[in-house]
């Protein structure tokens, strides 16, 4: 614990202890032909059963361009280039029913290495192409909320509030 000495540190002590904090996301827009990629999510896992982009959360000591190219790796085999990789889409997620929160934040590479492959069957059923225009109904809701304002040009949004 550490030691209080002034009044000055006391308030900055106080105010990091209730500082809200939120979890951190990655998605990645793979697209092919007009269509995009994603995975059927499965098992014991967020949104089972249903259709997601790749995505992920971001780890300790990680920046948002390294989470982004190990998520995209982990799920589907594809190597991604950081410097290739073009922000499209931040998005404040509040989830269904609940106050939890999280930031999203969503790329489309220039290019990627590699043909994409389910590199997590624990964690996924299958990969498919998905035409972002009329998304699969069984997409999961926060994927689809991605999906289609980064399809309409914005560069921000909410869901969820």
């Amino acid at each position: 614990m550490t030691t209080v000495t002034g009044p000055s540190d006391r308030v900055h002590q106080v105010a990091h202890a209730g500082r809200f904090t939120s979890i951190i996301d990655v998605h990645v827009i793979l697209r092919r032909a007009g269509l995009v990629l994603l995975l059927r999510r499965a098992g014991d896992v967020y949104a089972s059963g249903q259709l997601c982009l790749p995505s992920g959360h971001l780890e300790q000591g990680e920046n948002i361009s390294q989470a982004t190219v190990r998520e995209t790796f982990e799920e589907t085999g594809i190597a991604l280039d950081p410097a290739k990789l073009r922000h499209v889409l931040s998005i404040h997620q509040r989830n269904p029913g609940t106050a939890d929160t999280r930031i999203g934040f969503a790329f489309t590479p220039g290019m990627w290495d590699g043909e994409p492959v389910n590199a997590e069957p624990h964690k996924h059923s299958e990969l498919v192409w998905a035409n972002p225009a009329a998304l699969p109904p069984d997409t999961a809701e926060y994927t689809a909320a991605v999906i289609t304002a980064a399809e309409r040009g914005l560069t921000f949004t909410l869901n969820g509030w």
